[in-house]
Protein backbone atom coordinates (compact mmCIF):
# COMPACT_ATOMS: atom_id res chain seq x y z
CA UNK A 1 0.00 0.00 0.00
CA UNK A 2 2.73 2.51 1.08
CA UNK A 3 6.02 0.96 0.22
CA UNK A 4 8.38 3.66 1.74
CA UNK A 5 6.39 4.26 4.54
CA UNK A 6 6.71 0.57 5.46
CA UNK A 7 10.51 0.11 4.98
CA UNK A 8 10.57 3.58 7.06
CA UNK A 9 8.34 1.39 10.02
CA UNK A 10 10.80 -1.57 9.62
CA UNK A 11 13.51 0.63 10.46
CA UNK A 12 12.89 1.13 13.73
CA UNK A 13 13.12 -2.04 14.80
CA UNK A 14 16.03 -2.86 12.34
CA UNK A 15 17.85 -0.08 13.55
CA UNK A 16 17.53 -0.49 17.37
CA UNK A 17 15.13 2.49 17.63
CA UNK A 18 12.20 0.22 19.16
CA UNK A 19 12.09 -3.06 20.55
CA UNK A 20 9.22 -3.94 18.03
CA UNK A 21 6.17 -2.55 16.13
CA UNK A 22 2.24 -2.93 15.33
CA UNK A 23 0.88 -1.40 13.00
CA UNK A 24 -1.80 -1.06 10.81
CA UNK A 25 -2.67 0.95 7.02
CA UNK A 26 -6.19 1.25 5.85
CA UNK A 27 -7.44 2.40 2.77
CA UNK A 28 -11.81 2.14 1.78
CA UNK A 29 -11.83 -1.08 3.00
CA UNK A 30 -8.51 -2.46 2.59
CA UNK A 31 -5.96 -3.36 5.53
CA UNK A 32 -2.39 -3.76 5.60
CA UNK A 33 -1.28 -4.90 9.03
CA UNK A 34 2.15 -6.17 10.34
CA UNK A 35 3.35 -7.12 13.82
CA UNK A 36 7.23 -7.81 14.50
CA UNK A 37 9.95 -6.97 16.63
CA UNK A 38 9.95 -7.56 20.32
CA UNK A 39 7.83 -6.90 23.30
CA UNK A 40 10.13 -6.72 26.03
CA UNK A 41 14.24 -6.17 26.03
CA UNK A 42 14.67 -6.25 29.72
CA UNK A 43 14.90 -7.82 32.37
CA UNK A 44 14.24 -10.64 29.84
CA UNK A 45 13.50 -10.39 25.88
CA UNK A 46 9.59 -11.22 24.75
CA UNK A 47 8.58 -11.58 21.52
CA UNK A 48 5.64 -9.24 20.01
CA UNK A 49 2.26 -11.36 19.77
CA UNK A 50 -0.90 -10.11 18.36
CA UNK A 51 -3.63 -8.74 20.75
CA UNK A 52 -2.02 -7.05 23.47
CA UNK A 53 -2.78 -4.07 24.82
CA UNK A 54 -0.12 -0.64 24.65
CA UNK A 55 -0.49 2.17 27.31
CA UNK A 56 -1.58 4.64 24.74
CA UNK A 57 -0.61 7.33 26.58
CA UNK A 58 -2.06 10.74 24.80
CA UNK A 59 -4.28 9.14 22.65
CA UNK A 60 -6.77 8.47 25.51
CA UNK A 61 -6.92 12.52 24.92
CA UNK A 62 -8.39 12.33 21.81
CA UNK A 63 -10.07 9.16 22.04
CA UNK A 64 -11.54 9.67 25.53
CA UNK A 65 -11.62 13.14 26.75
CA UNK A 66 -12.06 14.50 23.32
CA UNK A 67 -14.99 12.53 22.07
CA UNK A 68 -16.88 12.78 25.68
CA UNK A 69 -16.38 16.77 24.84
CA UNK A 70 -18.05 16.67 21.55
CA UNK A 71 -20.73 14.40 23.15
CA UNK A 72 -21.32 17.05 25.68
CA UNK A 73 -21.62 20.21 22.81
CA UNK A 74 -23.29 17.67 20.32
CA UNK A 75 -26.10 17.18 23.29
CA UNK A 76 -26.38 20.99 24.06
CA UNK A 77 -24.64 20.43 27.95
CA UNK A 78 -21.74 22.46 26.67
CA UNK A 79 -20.53 24.66 24.05
CA UNK A 80 -16.58 25.03 22.69
CA UNK A 81 -16.85 28.75 23.56
CA UNK A 82 -17.86 28.59 27.70
CA UNK A 83 -15.85 29.37 29.99
CA UNK A 84 -14.43 27.11 32.11
CA UNK A 85 -15.07 29.22 35.03
CA UNK A 86 -18.58 28.06 34.28
CA UNK A 87 -18.36 24.81 35.49
CA UNK A 88 -14.85 25.03 37.63
CA UNK A 89 -15.94 28.60 39.45
CA UNK A 90 -11.83 28.17 41.39
CA UNK A 91 -10.42 28.11 38.01
CA UNK A 92 -7.82 31.08 37.64
CA UNK A 93 -8.38 33.02 34.19
CA UNK A 94 -12.09 33.57 33.37
CA UNK A 95 -10.81 34.38 29.97
CA UNK A 96 -10.09 30.79 28.81
CA UNK A 97 -12.79 28.64 27.24
CA UNK A 98 -13.42 25.13 26.30
CA UNK A 99 -11.87 25.88 22.63
CA UNK A 100 -8.66 26.92 24.17
CA UNK A 101 -7.84 23.99 26.42
CA UNK A 102 -8.87 21.73 23.04
CA UNK A 103 -6.53 23.26 20.95
CA UNK A 104 -4.11 23.69 23.58
CA UNK A 105 -4.66 27.64 23.52
CA UNK A 106 -5.00 28.24 26.72
CA UNK A 107 -1.59 29.19 27.68
CA UNK A 108 -1.86 27.79 31.19
CA UNK A 109 1.78 27.64 32.65
CA UNK A 110 3.93 28.00 35.76
CA UNK A 111 5.69 25.24 38.06
CA UNK A 112 4.39 22.71 40.39
CA UNK A 113 7.22 22.01 42.81
CA UNK A 114 7.90 17.97 43.99
CA UNK A 115 5.03 17.38 41.54
CA UNK A 116 5.63 13.75 41.24
CA UNK A 117 5.91 13.44 45.04
CA UNK A 118 2.13 14.88 45.66
CA UNK A 119 -1.08 12.57 46.08
CA UNK A 120 -3.91 13.43 43.80
CA UNK A 121 -5.78 16.00 46.56
CA UNK A 122 -2.56 17.87 46.53
CA UNK A 123 -1.90 17.69 42.51
CA UNK A 124 -5.29 18.80 41.86
CA UNK A 125 -5.11 21.71 44.41
CA UNK A 126 -1.87 22.79 43.03
CA UNK A 127 -3.19 22.96 39.26
CA UNK A 128 -5.56 26.09 40.46
CA UNK A 129 -2.34 27.43 41.13
CA UNK A 130 -1.16 27.87 37.81
CA UNK A 131 -1.75 30.81 35.68
CA UNK A 132 -2.20 32.24 32.06
CA UNK A 133 1.12 33.28 30.01
CA UNK A 134 1.63 35.44 27.42
CA UNK A 135 1.05 32.63 24.47
CA UNK A 136 -2.47 32.78 25.58
CA UNK A 137 -4.90 32.61 22.16
CA UNK A 138 -1.96 33.39 19.46
CA UNK A 139 -0.09 30.18 20.06
CA UNK A 140 -0.24 26.65 20.19
CA UNK A 141 1.74 24.73 23.39
CA UNK A 142 0.55 21.58 23.67
CA UNK A 143 0.24 20.48 27.47
CA UNK A 144 -1.72 17.56 29.60
CA UNK A 145 -3.06 20.36 32.31
CA UNK A 146 -5.80 21.18 29.56
CA UNK A 147 -6.87 18.11 29.31
CA UNK A 148 -7.08 17.17 32.64
CA UNK A 149 -8.95 20.49 33.53
CA UNK A 150 -11.80 19.35 30.71
CA UNK A 151 -11.63 15.79 32.43
CA UNK A 152 -12.70 17.82 35.67
CA UNK A 153 -15.87 19.44 33.77
CA UNK A 154 -16.42 16.29 32.75
CA UNK A 155 -16.47 15.10 36.08
CA UNK A 156 -18.72 18.13 37.04
CA UNK A 157 -21.34 17.31 34.60
CA UNK A 158 -21.15 13.48 34.94
CA UNK A 159 -20.59 13.66 38.83
CA UNK A 160 -18.70 10.61 38.22
CA UNK A 161 -14.30 10.13 37.33
CA UNK A 162 -13.65 11.18 34.07
CA UNK A 163 -11.88 7.60 33.30
CA UNK A 164 -15.62 5.96 33.71
CA UNK A 165 -17.23 8.42 31.48
CA UNK A 166 -15.10 7.47 28.64
CA UNK A 167 -15.58 3.69 29.36
CA UNK A 168 -19.34 4.41 29.43
CA UNK A 169 -19.81 7.34 26.81
CA UNK A 170 -16.97 6.48 24.63
CA UNK A 171 -15.70 2.48 24.83
CA UNK A 172 -18.91 0.54 25.28
CA UNK A 173 -20.95 2.53 23.04
CA UNK A 174 -18.20 2.00 20.05
CA UNK A 175 -17.44 -2.14 21.05
CA UNK A 176 -13.80 -0.72 22.23
CA UNK A 177 -14.08 -3.85 24.09
CA UNK A 178 -10.41 -4.13 23.99
CA UNK A 179 -9.13 -1.03 25.69
CA UNK A 180 -9.49 -0.25 29.34
CA UNK A 181 -7.67 1.93 32.09
CA UNK A 182 -7.77 -1.06 34.39
CA UNK A 183 -6.34 -3.73 32.38
CA UNK A 184 -4.66 -7.11 33.36
CA UNK A 185 -0.52 -6.77 33.55
CA UNK A 186 -0.21 -10.09 31.49
CA UNK A 187 -2.11 -8.74 28.63
CA UNK A 188 0.11 -5.64 28.38
CA UNK A 189 3.21 -4.64 26.10
CA UNK A 190 5.64 -3.30 29.49
CA UNK A 191 6.55 0.25 29.02
CA UNK A 192 9.73 2.15 30.73
CA UNK A 193 12.30 -0.58 33.26
CA UNK A 194 12.88 2.46 35.85
CA UNK A 195 14.62 2.27 39.85
CA UNK A 196 11.57 3.46 41.25
CA UNK A 197 9.11 1.70 39.65
CA UNK A 198 10.77 -1.51 38.40
CA UNK A 199 9.14 -2.55 34.99
CA UNK A 200 5.80 -0.76 34.27
CA UNK A 201 3.60 -2.77 33.17
CA UNK A 202 -0.07 -3.36 33.23
CA UNK A 203 -0.10 0.72 34.75
CA UNK A 204 0.07 3.81 33.56
CA UNK A 205 3.44 5.31 32.48
CA UNK A 206 2.60 8.96 32.78
CA UNK A 207 3.45 10.58 36.16
CA UNK A 208 0.73 12.60 36.76
CA UNK A 209 -1.99 10.37 35.41
CA UNK A 210 -0.44 7.38 37.82
CA UNK A 211 -1.23 10.12 40.47
CA UNK A 212 -4.21 10.67 39.11
CA UNK A 213 -5.95 7.48 38.06
CA UNK A 214 -9.55 7.64 37.90
CA UNK A 215 -9.66 11.43 37.52
CA UNK A 216 -6.93 11.70 34.77
CA UNK A 217 -8.14 12.73 31.42
CA UNK A 218 -5.22 13.21 29.74
CA UNK A 219 -3.31 9.58 29.73
CA UNK A 220 -4.26 6.08 31.06
CA UNK A 221 -5.86 4.02 28.24
CA UNK A 222 -4.83 0.50 26.91
CA UNK A 223 -5.57 -0.06 23.72
CA UNK A 224 -5.45 -3.11 21.57
CA UNK A 225 -4.28 -2.78 17.75
CA UNK A 226 -7.73 -4.13 16.57
CA UNK A 227 -9.78 -1.40 19.10
CA UNK A 228 -7.70 1.19 17.53
CA UNK A 229 -8.33 0.38 13.54
CA UNK A 230 -12.38 0.36 15.09
CA UNK A 231 -12.09 3.43 16.25
CA UNK A 232 -10.58 5.11 13.16
CA UNK A 233 -12.76 3.24 10.86
CA UNK A 234 -15.43 4.93 12.99
CA UNK A 235 -14.02 8.62 12.13
CA UNK A 236 -13.53 7.83 8.72
CA UNK A 237 -17.67 7.16 8.63
CA UNK A 238 -18.06 3.27 8.89
CA UNK A 239 -20.71 2.30 10.83
CA UNK A 240 -23.38 4.28 12.41
CA UNK A 241 -22.19 7.38 13.72
CA UNK A 242 -25.87 9.09 14.27
CA UNK A 243 -26.64 6.77 16.94
CA UNK A 244 -23.51 8.66 18.44
CA UNK A 245 -23.46 12.50 17.74
CA UNK A 246 -26.58 13.80 15.95
CA UNK A 247 -25.00 17.00 14.36
CA UNK A 248 -22.12 16.85 11.86
CA UNK A 249 -19.42 16.96 14.56
CA UNK A 250 -16.79 14.65 13.27
CA UNK A 251 -16.33 16.88 10.41
CA UNK A 252 -15.55 19.95 12.63
CA UNK A 253 -12.09 17.89 13.34
CA UNK A 254 -10.92 18.40 10.07
CA UNK A 255 -11.00 21.99 10.42
CA UNK A 256 -8.67 24.38 12.20
CA UNK A 257 -10.64 25.31 15.20
CA UNK A 258 -8.10 27.58 17.55
CA UNK A 259 -9.37 30.80 18.26
CA UNK A 260 -7.49 32.66 14.86
CA UNK A 261 -8.32 29.62 12.78
CA UNK A 262 -4.71 29.75 11.56
CA UNK A 263 -2.36 27.53 14.25
CA UNK A 264 -2.94 24.13 12.96
CA UNK A 265 -4.81 22.45 15.62
CA UNK A 266 -8.75 21.31 15.70
CA UNK A 267 -10.85 20.24 18.83
CA UNK A 268 -8.16 17.49 20.61
CA UNK A 269 -5.79 16.81 17.43
CA UNK A 270 -3.22 18.24 15.86
CA UNK A 271 -3.89 18.71 11.84
CA UNK A 272 -1.70 17.81 8.97
CA UNK A 273 -2.06 17.81 5.00
CA UNK A 274 -1.85 15.51 2.90
CA UNK A 275 -0.15 15.67 -0.73
CA UNK A 276 -3.52 17.16 -1.95
CA UNK A 277 -3.51 19.53 0.94
CA UNK A 278 -6.42 17.67 2.78
CA UNK A 279 -6.65 18.23 6.19
CA UNK A 280 -5.87 14.58 8.24
CA UNK A 281 -6.06 14.53 11.70
CA UNK A 282 -2.92 13.31 14.18
CA UNK A 283 -1.95 12.60 17.21
CA UNK A 284 0.48 10.83 19.26
CA UNK A 285 1.32 9.39 22.91
CA UNK A 286 4.79 9.65 24.66
CA UNK A 287 5.12 5.91 24.99
CA UNK A 288 5.47 5.46 21.28
CA UNK A 289 2.22 5.65 19.83
CA UNK A 290 -0.04 7.74 17.06
CA UNK A 291 -2.24 7.72 14.81
CA UNK A 292 -3.53 10.01 11.73
CA UNK A 293 -6.84 9.75 10.29
CA UNK A 294 -7.35 11.17 6.46
CA UNK A 295 -10.76 11.15 5.99
CA UNK A 296 -10.79 12.39 2.20
CA UNK A 297 -8.87 10.04 0.99
CA UNK A 298 -10.35 7.61 3.27
CA UNK A 299 -7.13 6.46 5.13
CA UNK A 300 -5.54 6.08 8.16
CA UNK A 301 -2.08 4.75 9.82
CA UNK A 302 -2.00 3.59 13.48
CA UNK A 303 1.14 2.58 15.14
CA UNK A 304 2.09 1.39 18.47
CA UNK A 305 6.25 0.79 19.47
CA UNK A 306 7.18 0.86 22.66
CA UNK A 307 9.67 4.03 22.52
CA UNK A 308 10.04 4.20 26.31
CA UNK A 309 11.12 0.69 26.45
CA UNK A 310 13.68 -0.47 28.24
CA UNK A 311 14.68 3.75 28.78
CA UNK A 312 13.68 7.03 27.94
CA UNK A 313 14.44 9.55 26.48
CA UNK A 314 14.58 8.53 22.55
CA UNK A 315 14.57 11.63 21.06
CA UNK A 316 16.24 9.45 17.68
CA UNK A 317 12.16 8.08 17.30
CA UNK A 318 10.72 11.36 17.35
CA UNK A 319 12.79 12.43 14.55
CA UNK A 320 12.13 8.74 12.97
CA UNK A 321 8.34 9.21 14.16
CA UNK A 322 8.44 12.64 11.80
CA UNK A 323 9.66 10.96 8.77
CA UNK A 324 6.96 8.15 8.79
CA UNK A 325 4.29 10.82 8.68
CA UNK A 326 6.03 13.12 6.19
CA UNK A 327 6.51 10.28 3.99
CA UNK A 328 2.90 8.73 4.83
CA UNK A 329 1.58 11.95 4.35
CA UNK A 330 3.18 12.37 0.50
CA UNK A 331 2.99 8.96 -0.72
CA UNK A 332 0.51 9.19 -3.75
CA UNK A 333 -2.46 6.54 -4.38
CA UNK A 334 -0.99 4.12 -7.14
Amino acid sequence: MNERTTKLLHELVSDGIVPGVSYTMLHNKEEQKEIFGNRQLEPVVKKLIPELKYDVASLTKVVGTTTVILKLVDEGRLEFDDKVIKYLPGFFDARVTIRHLLTHTSGITGYIKNRNELNAMQLLEALYTLHVGPTFENEVVYTDIGMIFLGLIIEKLYAKPVQRVITEIVLEPLKLENSTFTPLQSECVPTELTKKRGLIQGIVHDPKANILREHCGSAGLFMSMEDLVKFSRWLLGEGSRKKFFKTDMVNKLFKDQTPTHNLGRTYGWDLRYNCSNDPCIYHTGYTGTFILIDKKKQDALIVLTNRVHPHTPNNEFLLRRDQIITEYLSEKEI
